[in-house]
């Protein structure tokens, strides 16, 4: 019997999470069964579950798998192209209500909730080391700061859609440069 190679096995997995994202950003995770994931993904009960044990863990790996694309430096141009990657994000991939949904499931699961507070202060540690020059107090509040931002935009953006990051990329510049 043929052996199956893992780049098949990371496809299918890929598959599933792919599918998942879409499934979840239209339809919210309460609204989507493991029988849609099976439907959308092209694949059958077994090979999901070949993969995940349930719709938890799917979340989970979801979550591990997301990528920011953050500037190397922080500066007004800078803070524009984030805020319109982001834009690109929920206009391309509905990236803005997927992360609407793993933020109200956060808040109701104690371990996706602890995932995504690691992930926040990965972000913020991020921003942080954006900032030289700082007194370390001071880069944490500007992070924390740039972060809620713009995850405020990435909500504002799934709640009404395509919006102009402008006003934001004020607020950002006045935040950085405090």
């Amino acid at each position: 019997m043929p052996r199956v190679t893992q780049a098949h096995l990371d496809a299918r997995r890929q598959q599933i999470l792919d599918a998942a994202r879409a499934r979840f950003a239209s339809h919210g995770f309460a609204r989507t069964s493991m029988t849609d994931l099976v439907e959308a993904s092209g694949l059958s009960t077994g090979a999901i579950y070949r993969y995940f044990k349930g719709k938890d863990e799917i979340v989970a790996a979801i979550c591990a798998h997301s990528n920011q694309a953050l500037p190397t430096e922080l500066t007004a141009g800078s803070a524009r192209e984030f805020l319109e990657h982001i834009r690109t994000m929920a206009r391309e991939e509905d990236h803005a209500r997927l992360v609407a949904q793993i933020y109200a499931e956060a808040a109701v699961s104690p371990p996706l909730a602890d995932l995504v507070r690691r992930q926040l202060a990965e972000l913020r540690a991020a921003v942080a080391g954006l900032l030289p020059g700082r007194e370390p107090a001071e880069a944490d509040r500007i992070a924390e700061a740039f972060v809620t931002l713009c995850g405020g935009y990435g909500q504002q953006l799934a709640i009404r859609g395509d919006l102009d990051p402008a006003p934001f990329v004020t607020a950002l510049v006045a935040i950085i440069e405090s």
